[in-house]
């Protein structure tokens, strides 16, 4: 008779899995809670310390840790060697393991106390899967509750489990408890960049195609971290694209660097309108008065409840994505007339997740772009107005997330133009100018932001032409007193802020 042996956190179908297993003459062994809830079922299994004849010990930490069980586990059926050390010490081989883990993924961010948490680090689970996968010629091992089905199956049409599905369950065991050391790794080490970086991702949505169709993608949760992406609602619509995952993503960081009733209407990983308010809908109207072309088919941001009036202007516009940290039902009831539009419930505000940029070879990683400015310092005889300076602060959060070289205009807190990802900064400059269209009312007042310092005097020039009233830009350039010199002869205050805010 051959043995399998079973101890699950996650009870969820064992049993089914349990009765297939001994129809196939297996004996079930089993440890505490989950010899308990088999026998409650009548299914018949033995206490592992009747295998070790050793008694669990030290709360429950030291059960299988015994080489009555490793060594059946890892003994090579076909090691006449190993056979023969296994008949001399006594040892049975186990044939089948079915361990699930502790959950400490679920319990690292929970409110409990560390060392509680310290508990929620399995042992013994991850050591007998690690045994068994390593042989996974002889013995089969089952990491996952998904898999129970296949290995039914594969029981009743083949009476035993293939090659090729044993070595697929084992390369699943090393994939699991490689992420769950991980985050036990980051749990203790809390190094900013520690020596070896290991991630806990686990697949969330398979994804149609990725940023084109001929591309392949998924996204990945981090089981580590709380984020949008792993914490939210999608209320209704289509399932989310590669880039709609990536647009919202941006999208939704932006409006949160407003503590502010604020709107973001993005397109193609840039913001195209940006506004604060006293309501959602007075935001939204003014961020989409900066743009209403780029606006269409793009994402819409806020980061207060929409309600009825405000989603009665959105229902006018083809759009892929609204979020919001939460809707009024009669705002649901709107917007599920436009049955395509992906309606997304945001369950918590940014994190402060490292950003990761793929290259070739290696991985780039680098902290969140979080200080907007270090000092606001005029350096022109022109002071700044108060309601400039008010303007000054918004512009900064505004520009954040736009598209290296940038330039945005903004009066009265909201974007009048937006212009990013241009090679060089003077044409950056133009293009926001002639989107932002002022005349001789709009100009008036109104401020140039730049997320870098100018390297010539040409924008001040542009700015000057178009009389912007005011300018404020991270300084640091070796010319920077040829920009303070045309400022100040077409009286323009400009602020150094000494923090550039590059986004390529």
């Amino acid at each position: 008779m051959k043995r399998a042996l079973i101890s699950v956190y996650n009870k969820d179908n064992i049993e089914n899995l349990a009765e297939v297993l001994i129809k196939n003459d297996f004996e079930i062994v089993s440890t505490g809670g989950t010899l308990k809830y088999l026998k409650e079922r009548d299914i018949p299994a033995i206490e592992i310390s009747e295998i070790t004849n050793f008694k669990e010990m030290l709360d429950g930490r030291v059960k299988t840790l015994h080489p009555k069980i490793h060594g059946g586990l890892l003994a090579l059926r076909d090691n006449k060697e190993h056979m023969k050390t296994l008949e001399e010490e006594n040892i049975e081989t186990i044939d089948c393991v079915v361990v699930n883990l502790y959950p400490f993924f679920e319990n690292m961010h929970s409110d409990i106390t560390f060392e509680d948490k310290m508990e929620f680090i399995d042992i013994g689970g991850p050591t007998m899967l690690r045994s068994a996968a390593k042989n996974f010629k002889d013995v089969i091992v089952v990491s996952d509750p998904d898999d129970y089905k296949e290995i039914i199956t594969q029981f009743d049409e083949l009476g035993d489990v293939s090659y090729t599905f044993r070595k697929k369950l084992a390369g699943k065991v090393f994939n699991l408890t490689s992420a769950y050391d991980a985050a036990i790794s980051n749990f203790l080490l809390e190094e900013e960049y520690p020596k070896y970086l290991n991630f806990s991702l686990k697949r969330g949505l398979k994804l149609r195609y990725g940023e084109n169709p001929h591309q392949s993608a998924a996204f990945y949760e981090n089981l580590c971290e709380t984020g949008l992406m792993n914490n939210h609602i999608q209320l209704q619509g289509k399932t989310l694209s590669y880039n709609n995952i990536n647009d919202m993503n941006i999208a939704y960081k932006s409006v949160y660097e407003f503590d502010e009733c604020a709107c973001v209407s993005l397109k193609h990983h840039c913001p195209c309108g940006v506004a604060v308010a006293e309501t959602p809908l007075k935001a939204y109207e003014l961020a989409y008065e900066c743009d209403p072309v780029s606006i269409f088919g793009g994402i819409v941001a806020f980061n207060r409840r929409v309600d009825k009036l405000t989603a009665m202007e959105l229902k006018k516009l083809f759009l892929e994505i609204v979020v919001a940290p939460d809707f009024d039902e009669e705002a649901l009831e709107v917007l599920s007339k436009k049955k395509k539009l992906r309606v997304i419930k945001s369950l918590s505000k940014p994190g402060n997740s490292k950003v990761i940029n793929s290259v070739d070879g290696g991985f780039l990683i680098q902290d969140q772009d979080k200080n907007a400015f270090e000092e606001f310092k005029t350096v022109t005889t022109t002071e700044p107005t108060k309601e400039q300076i008010q303007d000054m602060n918004f512009g900064i959060k505004a520009i954040k997330n736009v598209i290296s070289n940038a330039i945005i205009i903004v009066k009265e807190n909201r974007t009048l133009g937006i212009a990013g990802g241009q090679v060089n900064r003077i044409w950056a400059a133009k293009q926001a100018i002639e989107r932002a269209n002022l005349d001789n009312k709009s100009s008036e007042g109104a401020v140039l932001i730049s997320d870098a310092f100018f390297p010539f005097d040409d924008v001040v020039k542009e700015a000057a032409k178009a009389k912007i009233s005011a300018i404020v830009q991270p300084g640091g350039s070796i010319r920077d007193k040829d920009s303070i010199s045309e400022a100040d002869k077409n009286s323009i205050s400009m602020v150094f802020t000494g923090v550039r805010h590059f986004k390529h």
